[in-house]
């Protein structure tokens, strides 16, 4: 992997150099020679710049810049940590842009075959399609979560984009992704026929208002991902101070780190990009923002709890609620707190779980069984096993 990888800039090693002892930038060993990457021994997190942007829909030229990010990053202090952070440097364009997703496929892959979380600093956001391609290999059905303002869906049958990626990731072998949420859509700037392709492939979607609503949904929905990409234009201009993201209405700077914080928290996610980092050369209160929800994410992981071996039955207490014909089983972790809804096993059906699931939920979608309500996601589930 060391073949694709350019070392972090002069500039920010010397920034490094006047920072005061202590903070993130004196404790992270860095790529500072080109063929020497720091050792990847006992590491945790590994920070990544790609700095590609050719299949931007708005490609002017110029390529990104990830010093300011990387200066804001090394200038905070770490929490109660115990994981070790590294930062890889660069990997620079490709000839083409498809070399540039094979570079990112070949580093993220050796990272994650070594369990170590790829921190990404990336330009346009058709490099979700790289950091995803990198699962090929390493595991089985993936989930992703998208913070976006869009679907990003597209026509497959036309050339990946910055907002047409996802149907690339969908049709294109190996099959690998079994669910897609999007935290944040905002119905205006989607087409309709998006939000009805989402509905009929039985993918999540979350409105900006309902999570803005209530920040707490973003817990259950994280639990179960693998693949976490957050694009910039998911949050308010205002927040960024940044010219050209042109969207008054997105989510604020306290919103977007407790969303990095419950990503974080989930012991799936391996791998948690922020894209569409094009020009933020001169807006340091942008960069700031993205080094805090670097630094949330990082804070989440550190409070991750193991609370999943279903196979006890000691650590959980079992509530079973009668809706309509069905009887809902939900289990609730003696240790966090945290609840779960089964999905039964359908015997006559090519079940790609092969197994009664337990699927992440809220203790508000117990109480709406209870009122015979049955959870929404329950319902979305099952359809989809059935398919």
């Amino acid at each position: 992997m060391i073949e694709f990888l350019t070392p972090v800039s002069k500039s920010v090693l010397a920034h490094r150099e006047i920072l005061p002892t202590g903070v993130l930038g004196k404790q992270i060993e860095v790529h500072t020679e080109q063929g020497t990457l720091p050792s990847l021994s006992q590491v945790k997190f590994a920070l990544l710049g790609v700095k590609e942007n050719r299949n931007d829909i708005n490609f002017l030229g110029g390529e990104p810049s990830f010093d300011a990010f990387r200066k804001a990053f090394y200038a905070l202090y770490p929490g109660n940590w115990n994981h070790k952070i590294i930062d890889i440097g660069d990997i620079e364009r490709g000839e083409t842009v498809q070399d540039t997703y094979f570079a990112m496929r070949t580093v993220i892959e050796a990272l994650l075959r070594k369990k170590i979380i790829p921190l990404i600093l990336g330009g346009s956001q058709d490099l979700v399609y790289g950091q995803y391609r990198a699962y090929d290999d390493v595991g089985t059905m993936v989930n992703l979560v998208n913070v976006d303002c869009n679907f990003d869906l597209g026509d497959a049958e036309k050339p990946i984009s910055n907002i047409s990626y996802v149907g690339k990731i969908i049709v294109d072998k190996p099959y690998n992704l079994f669910n897609y949420s999007v935290l944040g859509y905002q119905s205006y700037f989607n087409p309709p026929a998006e939000i009805a392709l989402m509905e009929k492939l039985y993918f999540d979607a979350y409105r900006l208002g309902e999570v803005t609503a209530d920040i707490t949904l973003v817990e259950p929905i994280m639990r179960n991902t693998n693949i976490v990409a957050l694009d910039v234009a998911a949050i308010k201009s205002a927040e960024l101070s940044y010219k050209n993201n042109a969207s008054p209405n997105g989510f604020d700077g306290r919103e977007i780190c407790a969303i990095a914080r419950y990503a974080g928290i989930s012991n799936k996610v391996s791998s948690f990009g922020v894209y569409e980092l094009t020009d933020y050369k001169n807006a340091e209160s942008a960069a700031m923002l993205i080094a805090q929800i670097f630094w949330y994410f990082i804070e989440g992981v550190n409070f991750r709890v193991a609370d999943e071996d279903f196979s006890k039955n000691e650590l959980f207490t079992t509530y079973k609620v009668p809706v309509d014909d069905e009887v809902l089983i939900f289990k609730k972790s003696n240790k966090t707190g945290r609840w779960w809804i089964e999905l039964p096993f359908i015997s006559n059906v090519n079940n790609k779980l092969k197994s009664r699931t337990l699927l992440p939920c809220t203790y508000g979608e117990y109480l709406g069984a209870t009122n015979q309500e049955i959870p929404e996601r329950w319902l979305k589930a099952r359809r989809k096993n059935e398919v």
